[in-house]
This record gives C-alpha cells, sequence and structure tokens, in this order.
C-alpha cells in the first residue's frame, strides 16, 4: 500500500511519522511518499523521516521526491499538508489584514482569502494528477482553509474522492475528555458538531453512547461565571446552550481579537518561523531519530492520531464515526444539499458517510450562510481568476471592509501575492 504526502518537507511530517509506525499493524502500508517542491526542506525533514522509521523498526519504505506525479502514482491515500508562499505568506496575510484595520489570520478574513486564492489552483491540480494516476485514491486535505479547499475540490476536483480534516474536532474532545476526568481514546467519543470549518457549534458528547454532554456543558457554564474560563461571556453560551469553536471570537469579540493584534510583533507566523527555525536545526542533527519536544510548539496536537485514525477506519471498514468535511447530501434538513459543512460521518471501506443531524438554529444558521457565500464566490475567483467573484465575496464576509475600501484591500491582496495568482493578471480575466 502507498501513500503519497504532499508538502512532505513541513514540520507536522514527523508526527505523521510516529502515528504511521503506531498503527502498522493494523494499516500495512509499505511505501511512504513524502513529495515537496523544496529541495531543501525535503532533504531535512526526508532524511529525519528515513531515520525515525529505521529506528523504529517501520515497516515500510520513506521515499523522497519533488515530482508530484511521481509520489501520486498508484497510491491509495494522498495527504495534503501544503502551504503555497510559505510561512512568509502567511506572515503577509497577517499584515495585509492589519493595514486596512481587519482581522488577519490565516483562515479567517481577509488573510483566509488570500490563503485560499493561492491553494485553491494548486489542490485542484493534486486532483488533476490523481484522477489520471490514482483514480480510486481517498485524498485527505489537511491544508487550510480546510473547508474552502474541500468546496473548491467537491465542486472542481472532478470523480475524485476528497475529505477535509481539520484539529479542532479531535482537541475539542481531548479537552472535554479531560474536563470529565476520563481516560478514553478519542475514538471512543462521539462529537455532535455542525457548520464550517471554524465556524462550528458543538452541542453534543457521548462517550460509547452514553451521553456526557449535560456534565459537560454544566461544567463549562459554572467555569465561565467563576471567571477561570475568559473565552466567552456566559450570557451568549447558555443562550445558545452550545459551546462555539473558539474560532468564533474573531465574530462574536471582533474588537477584542484586533486589539491583540495591533500588539504585533511577533504575529503567530513570526513566532511559528522562529519555532521552524530551530526545529530544522534539530531535524537535521544527523544522530537524531525521534522528534524534539519543540514540535508541540509548532500547534496542530493530535495530527498523526487524527490523520491515522482515518486512514486506518477507511481502509479496514471499521465505520467509524469522525468529524470531518464533506458536501452533507441531504444530511442536514433545509440546508443546500451540495454546501461541504463539517460534521460526524461514518468512515468505512466506500468512503465518507454524513450522519443525519439537526440543523442549527437561526443564530448560527444565518452567519453560516453568509459565511458560506463568501466561500462559493472565492472558489469560483481563484478558479476563474474572476476579480468580480472575488469582490463580491469580500463584499458579504462580515469581517471585511466598508463597501466603499473593497476594491482598496483587494488590490493590496492581488499586489502583494501577484507570484501566486497569475490567474487575476490575464487579459482573459474579469
Amino acid at each position: 500500500m502507498k501513500v503519497a504526502v504532499i508538502g512532505g518537507g513541513s514540520s507536522y511530517t514527523p508526527e505523521l511519522i510516529n502515528g504511521f509506525v503506531e498503527r502498522q499493524d493494523s494499516f500495512p502500508m509499505t511505501e511512504l511518499w513524502l513529495m515537496d517542491i523544496l529541495p531543501e526542506r525535503l532533504e531535512i525533514v526526508g532524511k529525519f523521516a528515513q531515520r525515525m522509521a529505521k529506528a523504529a523498526g517501520a515497516r515500510f519504505e520513506v521515499h523522497l521526491t519533488t515530482d508530484q506525479r511521481e509520489a501520486v502514482a498508484g497510491a491509495q491515500y494522498v495527504l495534503t499538508q501544503l502551504r503555497v508562499g510559505w510561512m512568509a505568506a502567511r506572515r503577509e496575510d497577517e499584515y495585509l489584514g492589519l493595514r486596512h484595520g481587519l482581522i488577519g489570520q490565516e483562515t479567517t478574513g481577509i488573510g483566509g482569502m488570500a490563503k485560499a486564492l493561492r491553494t485553491i489552483p494548486v489542490i485542484l491540480k493534486i486532483a488533476a494528477d490523481m484522477q489520471e494516476l490514482a483514480p480510486d485514491a481517498l485524498l485527505v486535505n489537511f491544508t487550510n482553509p480546510a473547508g474552502l479547499n474541500t468546496e473548491a475540490l467537491a465542486r472542481y476536483g472532478g470523480n475524485v474522492q476528497a475529505v477535509g480534516v481539520c484539529n479542532v474536532p479531535i482537541t475539542t474532545k481531548m479537552g472535554m475528555l479531560k474536563r470529565l476526568g476520563i481516560t478514553a481514546e478519542p475514538g471512543q467519543a462521539q462529537l455532535d458538531t455542525l457548520g464550517l470549518n471554524h465556524l462550528t457549534w458543538h452541542r453534543g458528547f457521548k462517550i460509547d453512547g452514553e451521553d456526557l454532554w449535560p456534565q459537560i456543558f454544566e461544567s463549562y457554564v459554572a467555569e465561565l461565571k467563576s471567571g477561570a474560563n475568559t473565552d466567552w461571556d456566559v450570557d451568549t453560551v447558555e443562550s445558545l446552550g452550545m459551546i462555539p469553536n473558539y474560532y468564533l471570537q474573531y465574530f462574536y469579540y471582533t474588537d477584542r481579537k484586533f486589539a491583540s493584534q495591533q500588539k504585533w510583533p511577533p504575529s503567530r507566523a513570526e513566532e511559528v518561523m522562529q519555532i521552524e527555525d530551530e526545529l530544522f536545526r534539530q531535524y537535521a542533527e544527523p544522530d537524531r531519530s525521534v522528534p524534539p519536544e519543540g514540535l508541540m510548539k509548532r500547534g496542530g496536537a493530535y495530527y498523526s492520531t487524527l490523520a491515522t485514525q482515518l486512514l486506518n477506519a477507511h481502509y479496514n471498514d471499521l465505520g467509524e464515526t469522525h468529524e470531518v468535511n464533506v458536501p452533507h447530501r441531504g444530511a442536514v434538513k433545509g440546508w443546500p444539499e451540495d454546501w461541504v459543512l463539517e460534521m460526524p460521518c461514518r468512515i468505512d471501506r466506500a468512503g465518507v458517510h454524513p450522519l443525519p443531524t439537526d440543523p442549527l438554529p437561526l443564530a448560527c444558521f444565518g452567519l453560516i450562510a453568509q459565511i458560506k457565500a463568501y466561500e462559493l464566490l472565492t472558489v469560483e475567483a481563484a478558479v476563474k481568476g474572476d476579480r468580480d467573484a472575488l469582490y463580491q465575496a469580500l463584499l458579504t464576509h462580515p469581517l471585511g471592509p466598508s463597501a466603499d475600501q473593497v476594491h482598496v484591500v483587494l488590490e493590496d491582496l492581488l499586489e502583494t501575492n501577484k507570484q501566486y495568482l497569475p490567474q487575476f493578471f490575464t487579459r482573459e480575466t474579469h
């Protein structure tokens, strides 16, 4: 069995190696192909991955390549963990927002739009290569903005099977298990969550079928009332009867989040750049065969657990429930069936199956509908180089600029990212 990782030179890759080693008895991978367009990153991370695999007694070979088609050909699974423009582009996204008085963040608002515009054409090229060279493979996308990329794949990815994955649901589950003082595997817990990627509300929690949500919610509200938790105001949480995804703070407390950005530098990208400099120095140590402790500072907790659990459930036809991004196909009654949502799905050999679930209340649906309109317009803009669609996408976004400033912000976005957005700089673009 062959697995390809596009963006194999990522600092996350060593954690992924550990995950595959731990699951090799049930997930009998024989070839792991790490592909990256930067030979110097691939050399450091790839050689370290090979040392890790050898030291752990892995029963799979780690191959390195800068050729995407070579990596994809004949694969059963293709994982995408790439970053177009690397961390420098993320920093530009953050400061793009800041200089226009907007939220600057890699998945939310103007920063998320810039990242999506750079990324969607690259993700679709991977899908096209898969359709030709690995038509039966499953594409598992970890690349942010995960929901928007999955929306693009659903509409323009041909017949490729694709699912978008984020680590927020699994970190939320692990936090709830800790709150209950229960030791359990993430696969035993089911999180009732619904919305868009980084725009979900959590409203239920079960372990092996036992409903523990009342205890979770009561404990969470008490924590807010005591002041021990300042993430949310208690009135909002009690009114909704749900716990919002922490990314919703950008929408519910925009002024507070923008005020924290005004303390930059360092922005999050600048912090990560410092962390990665040290990580790559350690990865390059010729005698090192275990990940350094600093890897946890990078973020993405439980990434390897999440990735390997999902592949294992698919390969072994386990029928496990995972919270992922897919078109819901009518699983949420009354919502447009072609929308990609983040929601509980059954994973088996036949694919990813959204589980029927109740829609969210109007207070949540209104924001979801607005952001979904932004997503659909952004996909069209990215695929077609359509400046009108791009203008309307930012006009639609609740974290966007005032209407009379949309043109100014978009011109700045396009000029800042010009080398990555050729589709907007040809005569044929609108």
